[in-house]
């Protein structure tokens, strides 16, 4: 079957496209919709367990990190948009959590001390108060 795009238009939130075609050999009307198809990666728990992406998740830990802190919402967006399209550009259908932690710890540090120390006390669970101190004192250090 033959047809002809009649017209094209962008949805409202710009990730589907709707197109009007009309059958060359019947003159019959139609409407197609387009969608972009992103497959982002499974991600690797520690204990092995596997979900799927979740940027929302992402930006709650670090809306939590960063609370209270004079950090722009939108510059935590913007990383994580950024972190979203080097993962799904990896093009690996898993990827570690380890490396997406790694990639929020330097974010952290590059922005706000503070928010980097929060982050760090979750995510590298520190067992006692002196794991806590060696990483303030590594901290410490590179300033």
């Amino acid at each position: 079957m033959q047809n002809r795009v009649v017209d094209s238009r962008l949805s409202k939130n710009g990730n589907v496209i709707r197109r009007r075609r009309c059958c060359d050999s019947c003159d019959k009307r139609f409407t197609t919709y387009e969608r972009i198809e992103e497959i982002t990666p499974m991600v690797i728990k520690k204990d092995g367990r596997r979900e799927t992406f979740d940027r929302m998740k992402l930006i709650g830990g670090l809306k939590k990190a960063c609370e209270k802190r004079p950090i722009p919402y939108s510059s935590i967006e913007n990383f994580v948009d950024n972190l979203e399209q080097t993962v799904v550009e990896l093009g690996l259908k898993e990827v570690e959590s380890s490396f997406i932690g790694e990639e929020v710890m330097k974010f952290l540090q590059s922005v706000d001390t503070v928010a980097y120390v929060r982050f760090a006390s979750v995510y590298r669970s520190f067992k006692d108060i002196g794991e806590f101190m060696d990483e303030l004192e590594s901290l410490l250090k590179k300033d």
